[in-house]
């Protein structure tokens, strides 16, 4: 393990990641129980429901409503903790719902886009190892 963090830590990246303008003026969270990407990473979307949620909005899901329609059934109290920690951390933002009513939808912000190669490795992942996974559906009203 040691070997495959050194590597990554020394390793030149491929291409050069966008510094967040805010980066120099605030300092770290205080939720954050170290300075390693892994764990403050995994502070942000490592629960059982965060990622399920992004993924989601990756696949055109915008409204509450269209997250509790999801077959992992995640509690309501649990979607608003996540939705309110997402947009606190710059993942998401709300914005007006397409249909034209007072409700908000959300959106993913080039924060949380950028997850997007992360969501389709995890996929790769349980589509090659576990057996009776199969990809989830895009949600053809929102494309």
């Amino acid at each position: 393990m040691q070997a495959f963090l050194k590597d990554h830590v020394t390793m030149p990246a491929a291409k050069k990641r966008p510094t967040p303008r805010s980066r120099a003026k605030t300092p770290p969270p205080p939720s954050r129980r170290s300075p390693c990407p892994v764990a403050c990473a995994l502070d942000l979307f490592g629960d059982r429901w965060t990622l399920l949620v992004i993924r989601d909005l990756m696949l055109g899901r915008t409204r509450f409503k269209d997250f509790t329609a999801s077959p992992e059934s995640i509690p309501t109290n649990i979607l608003s903790d996540r939705l309110g920690r997402l947009m606190e951390s710059g993942i998401i933002h709300q914005i007006p719902a397409a249909d034209g009513t007072k409700r908000l939808a959300y959106t993913l912000t080039e924060k949380g886009t950028s997850l997007k190669p992360i969501l389709k490795s995890i996929r790769d992942w349980g589509l090659t190892w576990e057996p009776g996974t199969q990809v989830m559906q895009a949600n053809p009203a929102n494309h």
